[in-house]
């Protein structure tokens, strides 16, 4: 796993159509750092995963299967780091499926640590790109 990459120039970046992303600080483990993207999706968007095999996986792995599965709209991506909400049980499933809106999430970091489901709430709504 790299770490302690440096970041990258937001310049140095090509623009994707019907993608626009924020980044805010949530305090999902650390404070003091962007730890939350929301990557919105223009409306129509089709969306597809890439899952791991392991029977054992995060609830917000679940949940994406879920949703991918079914078809159901998707019109923003919301990843965090530093908690991947895995090992949590039917209360870590819970916590990401009030995940905002037609969101799906994507979970990285330390497990079995429960979702901060209202630092997350507050910091996707900075995070959220604006028209």
């Amino acid at each position: 796993m790299a770490v302690n990459l440096l970041a990258t120039r937001p310049e140095a970046l090509l623009r994707v159509k019907g993608v626009e992303l924020g980044v805010a600080e949530a305090g999902v483990r650390k404070t003091g750092r962007k730890d939350l993207l929301v990557m919105r999706l223009a409306g129509g968007a089709k969306v597809a995963g890439v899952f791991t095999q392991n029977r054992f996986c995060a609830a917000p792995v679940i949940l994406c299967k879920d949703h991918v599965a079914l078809g159901h709209p998707v019109r923003a991506l919301l990843v965090n780091t530093g908690n991947a909400n895995a090992g949590t049980g039917a209360d870590g499933l819970e916590r990401a499926r009030r995940t905002p809106g037609e969101a799906s999430t994507r979970s990285t970091g330390t497990s079995p640590i429960p979702a901060r489901q209202e630092r997350t709430r507050a910091a996707c709504r900075a995070a959220t790109p604006r028209p």
